[in-house]
């Protein structure tokens, strides 16, 4: 299997290491020249400074696209024509129309399109989907995230809510296996050009809910998610993946190996490429992923609820 990688960026070089540890890195593409070269170089493998070019020159099955979230269509669109598996980083594109094109494409031509949402290759959280599918403590009523710091020193084209929250919206929905149909938030901006800090709430049927938290100012790094069940509290740390049920009588630390959530990520794409019956985030999903974080901007400007109706 042959993949190449699009942008080498802060979290793009993650992606480069895993996929050359894997054995499957077979070409590099950035417009930073020195960028490219210098990950060409590092992992033995050509590169290139235009898409065009790539696509010219080099024979591949899959592409992973980690670039600005404002270049991602054009780019993703161009992989599919050519009839590629593409693995998109989070957000998937900036509009959820886009991303709707994207997927029709995708179909199409028969290819796989799928997007970077991590956390649900995180071990932490796919014990704790375990446990809800299970019913082990109950049902799940009530999510809670934490996501906080000081805003990573690579240059942002989006706001902490496409940028950050995604993440736990997409969490969410793959915990309570639904999507929201009512969305309410409250964001603004101290020190960047986008909003730096928001609260979600996303309501699910049966006044299920989850609440999102996030933010670009303080200086402590929080990656925490608390699902509330009606026999417990299940708390975890995306970071550690340390697991704690609280119950009325006892607390109980559920011992779990701690594993490389973007390594079991890309596996798992790799697996889905070769036909295998593989977990990836569907395409649709993605785009209301997007669909959430807009209505999220869009309830925090006019500050009402935005009610939506998703596939």
């Amino acid at each position: 299997m042959k993949i190449v990688q699009i942008g080498t960026g802060g979290w793009g070089k993650n992606h480069a290491r895993i996929l050359s540890q894997l054995g499957v890195l077979s070409a590099i593409c950035d417009t930073d020249i020195q960028k490219g070269t210098e990950y060409g170089e590092k992992y033995s493998v050509n590169y290139y400074e235009s898409l065009e070019m790539l696509l010219n020159s080099e024979e591949f099955d899959a592409a992973f696209v980690v670039t600005p979230t404002l270049t991602h269509t054009e780019i993703t669109k161009k992989l599919l024509e050519a009839k590629k598996h593409v693995f998109v980083e989070k957000p998937m594109t900036y509009k959820s129309e886009d991303g709707e094109i994207l997927v029709k494409l995708a179909e199409k031509n028969k290819v796989i399109l799928t997007c970077g949402y991590i956390e649900r290759f995180n071990p932490a959280v796919d014990i704790v989907k375990k446990f809800v599918k299970e019913k082990k403590f109950g049902d799940l009523v009530m999510l809670e995230f934490h996501r906080e710091n000081r805003m990573p020193l690579q240059s942002k084209d989006v706001g902490i809510i496409y940028d950050t929250s995604v993440h736990d919206i997409d969490t969410a929905n793959w915990l309570f296996d639904d999507m929201p149909h009512v969305i309410f938030a409250r964001a603004g901006k101290i020190r960047h050009e986008h909003e730096d800090f928001a609260s979600i709430m996303l309501g699910y049927k049966d006044d299920k809910v989850a609440i999102i938290s996030s933010n670009w100012i303080t200086p402590k790094k929080v990656r925490r998610f608390n699902a509330v069940c009606t026999d417990a509290i299940i708390s975890s740390d995306f970071i550690t993946q340390e697991i704690i049920v609280e119950k009325d009588d006892e607390n109980q630390i559920i011992q779990n190996e701690k594993q490389e959530p973007l390594l079991l990520e890309i596996k798992n794409f790799l697996g889905a490429i070769e036909g295998k019956k593989e977990h990836i985030v569907k395409s649709q999903e993605a785009v209301n992923v997007t669909k959430i974080a807009e209505a999220a901007l869009l309830s925090s400007l006019k500050g009402v609820p935005i009610y939506l109706d998703l596939k």
